[in-house]
């Protein structure tokens, strides 16, 4: 089946007589057997809250089937899912590769975390291939953590030739993959190990709901990843894993809406003045982009732009001015989103060199003449605190 059946079929209830369209959500914490023979094997599938309800297993099974995996696990947070697929495969004495544009919690868990019980990073730089991979691996490498297109500037990795470095030196590659929803890239099929979703962002869809997941590409593989949130006592709500299953029906929909609205903002703003340069893969000055039109079918709504040189008092002119475009972290919503980063904060192994502001867009569902609307204010305001 192409994506848009499986976005729309995967999870469904299974047959009977009468069922509804939509998974139901089933709250427990405890589960009752009628004989001892329905414990045996019911405690195989459904046995205790914690380990999932047939709401979680619904979400997970549409999960496996978009990313292309052999097995799915929910964690509480994006966060936790990177946090996890982690701690699933290394232990004290171990080293970690990690991609220099991580997103920074997950650099955080690294150099504060893991270290704190002896397991050393290196941060790499996300346009290395597989020579600068293979020479950066030790014999007690573990892990090569990829997230493609990086976090606040948008570099896309090679992931198959990171792939070969990581699997000739006995890694597993890990890949975040929130940035295309599922939808418009498959890391398992490039060559991954795991596939991570913030499903918090484009499978929940609706800023209301904080979920990760966790996809492997085969039985081995899955099993860590489960003893690890098992150990970590993780488990995740069947009312967020209803709404994570919920959105996913129109994700393929609400995608290529943000998309539409992106390439139109990216083309609006490439005219102004006020704009230095626009993060964004498409864009073919973005670093990478030969790679992401090789392995992408396509871009979701969230990109950077880097601004000319501008005082403070202008910067938070620019931004009380918007109406439409909201101030907040996370994205993925039907919202749409600007916030101010700082790229330079978050390097070891390569130096973010812009002299400009760099902000974060997330494009949402609104029309496209009401954001230019917006960003023309914004703009206006912009210039009038510098006079």
């Amino acid at each position: 089946m192409k994506d848009n059946t499986k976005l729309t079929v995967a999870g469904r209830p299974h047959q009977r007589p009468a069922h509804p369209v939509n998974t139901p959500v089933e709250r427990a914490s405890t589960y009752l057997f009628p004989t001892y023979d329905d414990y045996v094997e019911g405690a195989k599938s459904i046995s205790y809250g914690r380990l999932g309800t047939p709401t979680h297993r619904a979400l997970e099974e549409a999960v496996t089937a978009l990313e292309g995996g052999f097995e799915t696990r929910l964690a509480p947070s994006g966060l936790q899912a990177c946090t996890a697929s982690l701690l699933a495969f290394v232990e004290a004495g171990d080293h970690v590769l990690m991609v220099d544009t991580a997103y920074d919690p997950t650099r955080k868990f690294c150099d504060r975390f893991l270290k704190r019980f002896g397991v050393e990073t290196t941060f790499y730089d996300p346009l290395a291939g597989e020579e600068e991979i293979a020479a950066l691996m030790r014999p007690n490498t573990k892990v090569v953590f990829a997230e493609s297109p990086g976090s606040l500037t948008f570099e896309v990795q090679d992931l198959p030739a990171i792939a070969r470095a990581a699997h000739a030196g006995g890694a597993r590659l890990v890949v975040d993959n929130t940035w295309s929803g599922g939808y418009f890239t498959k890391p398992l099929a490039l060559g991954a190990d795991v596939s991570i979703q913030a499903a918090t962002k484009y499978l929940v869809g609706h800023a209301d709901a904080l979920v990760g997941t966790i996809t492997s590409t085969d039985e081995r593989t899955a099993q860590k990843i489960f003893h690890a949130l098992l150990q970590l006592g993780s488990n995740v709500s069947a009312d967020d894993a209803y709404l994570a299953l919920r959105g996913m029906r129109t994700l393929s929909a609400r995608l290529e809406r943000h998309q539409e609205n992106a390439n139109e903002l990216v083309k609006w703003l490439k005219k102004r003045d006020e704009v230095e340069r626009i993060l964004h893969p498409g864009q073919k000055t973005c670093p990478g982009h030969t790679v992401w039109k090789r392995d992408f079918t396509g871009a979701s709504g969230l990109f950077g732009v880097v601004l000319r040189p501008a005082p403070l008092p202008a910067l938070k002119a620019f931004f009380n001015a918007f109406k439409l475009f909201g101030i907040g972290f996370s994205w993925g919503g039907f919202e749409s989103l600007v916030l101010p980063v700082k790229p330079e904060n978050y390097r070891t192994a390569t130096e973010w060199r812009e002299d400009g502001p760099v902000l974060r867009f997330h494009a949402g569902l609104e029309d496209i003449e009401d954001l230019k609307i917006d960003l023309e204010r914004a703009f206006m305001a912009l210039a009038a605190a510098q006079k």
